[in-house]
């Protein structure tokens, strides 16, 4: 079993920065794939990016190229979601998921995910 604990949330303005933590214990998550997802009222769970651990390449969708940035500490069993310029339409749950590396790339699909976080609040107001 793999457990994470996501924070750093909480209520900024738009152009602001915030860091997301997904701190993961249990089991090693050297084989696995770490996901961020957000999910905003009434919208399905989306895909934000996700880092292989083994390798640290990193996935990250159009809509947050550029912006958003995932990184690994391999010290402290971290995952981190670096946001900068954040706008209104971010506003969401971000949620943190891990699934084992068996696929050529970071896989989008949230349903693959065997493991999650409790997820933290982030509200980007205009």
């Amino acid at each position: 079993q793999v457990q994470l604990a996501e924070s750093g949330g909480g209520l900024v303005q738009a152009g602001d920065s915030l860091r997301l933590s997904c701190a993961a214990s249990g089991r090693t998550v050297s084989s696995h794939d770490m996901a961020w997802f957000r999910q905003a009222p009434g919208k399905e769970r989306e895909f934000v990016g996700g880092i292989r651990w083994s390798t640290g390449n990193t996935r990250v969708l159009d809509p947050v190229k550029g912006r958003f940035t995932i990184f690994r500490d391999n010290a402290k069993n971290t995952v981190y979601l670096q946001m900068n310029s954040l706008k209104p339409e971010d506003t969401a749950v971000y949620y943190c998921a891990a699934r084992k590396s068996n696929t050529r790339v970071v896989i989008a699909t949230a349903m693959t995910y065997d493991y999650w976080g409790q997820g933290t609040q982030v509200t980007v107001s205009s």
